[in-house]
C-alpha cells in the first residue's frame, strides 16, 4: 500500500513501545494493519456507525480480565490516504489500545500524544 514504507518497522515499534509505556503498558502484542480508504469505511462503518472513512481505529483485546499467555492489546488500522502523519496515526492508535480516550477525556490522551511526538520528531 502505498505510503507504508515511510515508516520503518523499527520506527513502528518504537513508537509503539513509547505509547504504550505512557500509558503503562510494558509489553503484549500490537498488529497495525494499513488498508485502504474502503476498508477503512466498512470498519467504521460497522464499528462506529460512521460511513466515513478516518485515519486510525484502534481494537482492543485484552481488557481488565486478559487471557492467560501473552497479553493481546489489540489492532491498529491505519489509512495511509486519510493519515497527514503516520507515525502520529500510529501512536494515536497505540493510545486508545492504553485505555485513553480523547472523546471522553479532558485533553490528556491528545497532550500525551503531542508530548510522544516531540520525542521522535526527526
Amino acid at each position: 500500500m502505498l505510503g507504508v514504507s515511510r515508516v520503518p518497522l523499527e520506527e513502528i515499534e518504537r513508537l509503539l513501545s513509547l505509547a504504550l509505556a505512557s500509558g503503562g503498558i510494558d509489553g503484549g502484542h500490537v498488529a497495525v494493519e494499513f488498508v485502504s480508504a474502503e476498508r477503512i469505511a466498512e470498519l467504521n462503518a460497522e464499528h462506529r456507525d460512521e460511513a466515513d472513512p478516518t485515519d486510525v481505529l484502534s481494537f482492543p483485546i485484552d481488557g481488565a480480565d486478559p487471557s492467560p499467555g501473552p497479553r493481546e492489546l489489540g489492532d491498529i488500522v491505519i489509512c495511509p490516504e486519510h493519515t497527514a502523519d503516520l507515525r502520529e496515526a500510529i501512536v494515536h492508535g497505540a493510545l486508545h489500545l492504553t485505555g485513553m480516550d480523547h472523546e471522553t477525556d479532558d485533553g490528556e490522551m491528545l497532550a500525551v500524544q503531542r508530548e510522544i511526538m516531540t520525542w521522535v520528531t526527526p
